[in-house]
């Protein structure tokens, strides 16, 4: 297959992953904002947590070379990857794609004829604005479906590939993930970059309500006396329910969940709904309900163990403990937190431990989304909702 010349534009877990995966095969130019974070990557090291990735960097043979966004000429590229970071704005109700739209005007304004390539996650109907927008055709959306901590490894073994167009340079961009992944005979889908956006808001609000309903099912249980374990294990024996995304949690966060959920809440503010909007009350109603059953405890000390989503991870925005642990403090009760991925001694007025040790022995309650074999010889103070142990 032909090497192609392509930029991947911000380097978190989508790009940095497309730039490894891409870079198995192609010459890669991967830039982002962040000089230290290239430098990293530069040393073949990976600058977030996932294991492949770093693997990949450490040992494999990959045609990449980074560089400052400021200093990129997108004059040569067959293909730019914009994966830059497109947070909610709770005021506008809307994604913040600000970087993307500066990443397309930078391209087009220095001649390049690239194929760009959206993975950021945006609106419904952004695409077909952008190529409005900038009188610019070869605009096309590309949805990821990864997990945080284990990126790579979803894009070598993808669930699906979702690209938004027909046209044979989307054909050979699809042939391009294809051949960097490890998994055979990959589910393929040349859609409308309308649709491939909807696909993608749509498939996580899907993951939001699971999480919703396993959540619900557990308050249900836990006010009633009953075993939520039986009861999960009984209806996902179900082939139509299965046991996926089925364990009960504080709640669904992270970086993705929330806000795409609320975007296609956005979406949805013409066309008659209840069940899209009521997944982000339901969600908060599952937080108030965890906080309060700590607080009925009357803890003197609340510890709050780890601040990010699950195992394998290095990320707490959003993470669904922050929730809980804002709600406690509302009410009076000390917080205090262990969390390595911290070098700061207090993460919004509440004392980082350093010492887990020490962090156990002044704490009335641990609380933790996801136990821990760390938590083990403590387990009589340990509040969590993970019934099976895992994410």
């Amino acid at each position: 297959m032909k090497k192609f010349n392509i930029i991947v534009v911000g380097l978190g877990y989508v790009g940095l992953s497309n730039a490894v995966l891409l870079a198995q095969h192609n010459n890669v130019l991967a830039i982002d904002v962040d000089e230290e974070r290239l430098q990293l990557i530069a040393k073949k090291k990976s600058p977030i947590h996932d294991d492949l990735i770093s693997e990949y960097l450490a040992t494999k043979p990959l045609f990449i070379n980074t560089a400052l966004a400021c200093n990129t000429s997108y004059s040569d590229a067959d293909y730019v990857i914009i994966s830059t970071p497109t947070n909610y704005d709770e005021i506008t109700n809307c994604f913040d794609t600000q970087s993307v739209e500066s990443v397309i005007s930078n391209i087009i304004n220095d001649g390049s004829k690239a194929i760009i390539v959206i993975k950021s996650t945006v609106p419904v109907g952004f695409t077909e604005r952008m190529k409005k927008k900038f009188k610019y055709k070869n605009i096309i959306f590309s949805p990821e479906f990864l997990r945080e901590g284990r990126a790579l490894y979803d894009n070598l073994n993808p669930s699906r590939i979702v690209i938004g167009g027909k046209s044979q340079e989307c054909k050979v961009f699809a042939d391009l993930l294809k051949f960097g992944a490890v998994k055979d005979d990959i589910p393929t889908f040349h859609i409308s970059s309308t649709e491939a956006e909807a696909s993608k808001l749509f498939a996580n609000a899907y993951l939001a309500m699971r999480v919703v309903f396993f959540n619900e099912l557990d308050s249900y249980s836990s006010i009633h006396d009953l075993d939520s374990k039986s009861i999960i294990e009984s209806i996902g024996a179900d082939p139509r329910i299965g046991n996926d995304y089925n364990n009960p949690s504080f709640g669904y966060g992270g970086y993705c969940l929330p806000k795409d959920v609320k975007q296609l809440r956005a979406n949805y503010k013409d066309v008659p709904n209840v069940l899209i909007s009521s997944l982000v009350e339901a969600n908060s109603t599952r937080k108030d309900f965890i906080a309060e059953s700590i607080i009925n405890k009357n803890p003197k000390v609340v510890g709050v163990y780890r601040l990010i989503m699950k195992s394998g991870s290095d990320n707490f925005r959003e993470s669904s403990i922050q929730g809980i642990m804002k709600r406690i403090k509302s009410k009076g009760i000390k917080v205090v937190i262990y969390e390595p991925l911290l070098d700061t001694s207090e993460f919004f007025y509440s004392t980082v431990i350093k010492d887990l040790g020490v962090f156990k022995g002044m704490s009335d309650i641990i609380v933790t989304n996801r136990m821990t074999n760390e938590l083990d010889d403590v387990s009589s103070k340990v509040f969590t909702r993970d019934i099976f142990h895992a994410d």
